[in-house]
């Protein structure tokens, strides 16, 4: 009778390996077709050219927006070449700006580019210098002109220098390891409301733009739903030049790889065929009148073929204390929103969650390029696109040559006047049909991480939902009631109102703070779920190998101080191990590359 109960536990034992081992096999299989290209991997040049044009192409939106809503409060506006100078250098210093990120800071496929953050302390400041009191009239005398352009050089100088000082902060914060420190305390509970707030963040400027007209906004989103979801599966023939004759060299998908571009371009074709046409109004005070293509023609006819930025075009920075206090808070929600942009990239793209070391790395990295920013003369700082993540989840394609081609592409056009006013010259509506599907893709991967956590307890649905809750409530209600804000600092009331109008940073701090106070298990928060994605893979190679630098690691593993530094990869070759010790549970024990 034993020896049939032994056999029948047997049995139930090897039934639940299988089981198990076919569920490993599944998911196995899974991620394997959840990305195309993975961070290290190299698609076909072809590819890789049309798909960073696709990056390139969803960064054009926000890269040419932020410029042209400085270029008022700089007392620029009425000057467009002046104008078209400052998109070409905020293209050429961002295009650097992400060269520089995905080659040796996070090592993600992350776009960097102006922050909407900047913008709040940079009208602030603006406002503080009076209104333009001057202005052009097409009778203009000369000095007339100079004056006008002394004008708007000071106060931009005088941005330059506040993005400059308060910048140092984000390198202070990424290279001496605070931010890589937090991580620690930092779980699946904590990344999901920050991660979801941030494409709630865009929902207002998402709906102003394709509210402009609804139906090529709509008929934007239908075909990237279309080529995305519907085609997503046919694969078009390759053709090449072998052995003397043209013949098919492979398939591709193009319409699951490309859905922005080819939605864009169709959508940008109907809506010049409406404007030749006079389908569109030609009044600027009549509904639909955005979506014509012709609205920036005379941007084109006066920007000049080429042009190369270079640190103090308009002049040296101004750096004024009440300029850098005013800055400091846009660098802090700089910072909140990049930290979640590489947890969201990360996990489509189908790496591991990014280690100390690499987001130590990174932000440090961007408060370099805000510097850059700084000098070259942006009017911005920059930060991690949150739209160019949404395209990674969407195109399934995470490699890494990827965007730095769109980087290239970013300095190259950065340099050519008239190819930036031309793409200027998308119209708007199609802008924010592009950025309702992105940032909805980034609203879901902020939700997915919910997948490790026990969503049966009390405990965490209290903590997600009113994190969420008081990330949209109190920026809302705060950007109603900026006036309440008054603490006797100018300086300090900016910091306030930016924190406070910062979704991220809200609903961030909240999850933090209780997920780390509020009792309950490993379990219950998922970080035992969470941790096992640093575990090491099949073959034994650890996945964290993809945020190694490019070059010089043997030298690196050989000096063993190197450890000591936050941001070099040896330093954070640690992987989080979740386990009982003594009957006591443990979590967040780090290990060093020996394992010790």
């Amino acid at each position: 009778m034993a020896t049939q109960v032994d056999n029948s536990i047997q049995i139930v034992d090897m039934n639940e390996e299988v089981q198990r081992a076919n569920v490993d096999e599944r998911q196995n299989m899974e991620k394997k077709k959840i990305v195309i290209f993975e961070v290290d991997e190299r698609p076909p040049w072809y590819l890789a050219i049309v798909l960073g044009f696709q990056h390139f192409l969803t960064f054009i939106g926000s890269g040419i927006t932020l410029p042209l809503l400085l270029a008022g409060p700089l007392c620029m506006d009425q000057d467009q070449v002046a104008v078209s100078q400052l998109i070409s250098t905020a293209f050429f210093i961002e295009g650097f700006i992400t060269l520089l990120q995905v080659t040796f800071g996070v090592r993600l496929p992350v776009v960097q580019g102006g922050s909407f953050a900047f913008l709040v302390p940079a009208f602030a400041l603006l406002n503080t210098y009076g209104e333009c009191q001057v202005s052009l009239t097409p009778n203009s005398t000369r000095e007339e002109m100079d004056n006008y352009t002394d004008v708007w050089q000071t106060r931009m100088r005088k941005i330059q220098g506040a993005i400059i000082g308060a910048s140092f902060l984000q390198i202070l914060i990424g290279f001496t390891g605070i931010i890589g420190f937090l991580l620690k305390f930092i779980g699946p509970v904590t990344v999901a409301p920050v991660v979801a707030l941030v494409g709630i963040g865009i929902v207002v400027p998402a709906a102003s733009r394709a509210g402009q007209h609804w139906g090529i906004a709509a008929l934007t989103i239908v075909s990237i739903l279309i080529f995305s979801q519907f085609l997503s599966k046919i694969e078009i023939p390759l053709f090449g030049w072998k052995r003397g004759k043209c013949s098919i060299i492979g398939k591709a998908s193009i319409f699951r790889m490309f859905p922005i571009v080819l939605g864009a371009l169709l959508t940008w074709l109907i809506s010049l065929v409406f404007t030749a046409s006079g389908v569109f109004p030609k009044s600027p005070s009549t509904y639909g009148y955005a979506a014509r293509t012709d609205l920036k023609s005379y941007a084109i006819e006066e920007a000049s073929w080429f042009y190369i930025p270079y640190p103090g075009q308009w002049g040296l920075p101004i750096i004024t204390l009440a300029g850098v206090l005013g800055m400091f808070s846009a660098v802090i929600a700089s910072v909140i929103e990049s930290l979640g942009d590489y947890y969201a990239t990360a996990r489509m793209a189908g790496a591991p969650p990014p280690p100390a070391h690499a987001v130590n790395r990174g932000i440090g990295v961007e408060g370099i390029g805000c510097v850059l920013a700084g000098l070259w003369g942006t009017a911005n700082g920059t930060t991690t696109f949150s739209q160019n993540a949404g395209l990674v989840g969407l195109t399934r394609v995470g490699s890494r040559v990827v965007v730095q081609i769109c980087a290239l592409f970013m300095i190259v056009v950065g340099m050519l006047g008239k190819v930036t006013a031309l793409f200027s010259s998308i119209p708007v509506p199609i802008v924010g049909g592009i950025l309702c599907i992105l940032f909805g893709t980034v609203l879901a991967v902020g939700l997915s991480n919910l997948q490790y956590v026990d969503l049966n307890s009390p405990r965490n649905l209290l903590i997600i939902g009113f994190s969420l809750i008081m990330g949209m409530l109190i920026p809302n209600w705060v950007g109603s009631n900026r006036d309440l804000v008054q603490t006797g600092i100018l300086e300090l009331d900016q910091v306030i109102v930016v924190l406070l109008t910062t979704g991220m940073f809200i609903g961030g701090l909240l999850a933090f703070f209780l997920d780390n106070i509020i009792p309950g298990t490993i379990e219950e928060r998922g970080l035992v779920a969470f941790s096992q994605q640093y575990k090491e893979d099949d073959d034994g190679i650890n996945s964290l190998d993809v945020y190694d630098l490019p070059f010089g690691m043997t030298v690196l593993r050989q000096w063993k101080w190197t450890q000591y530094i936050p941001f070099s990869p040896t330093y954070a070759r640690k992987r989080i191990i979740v386990g009982k010790k003594d009957g006591y549970n443990v979590d967040n024990v780090e290990t060093n590359e020996n394992g010790v």
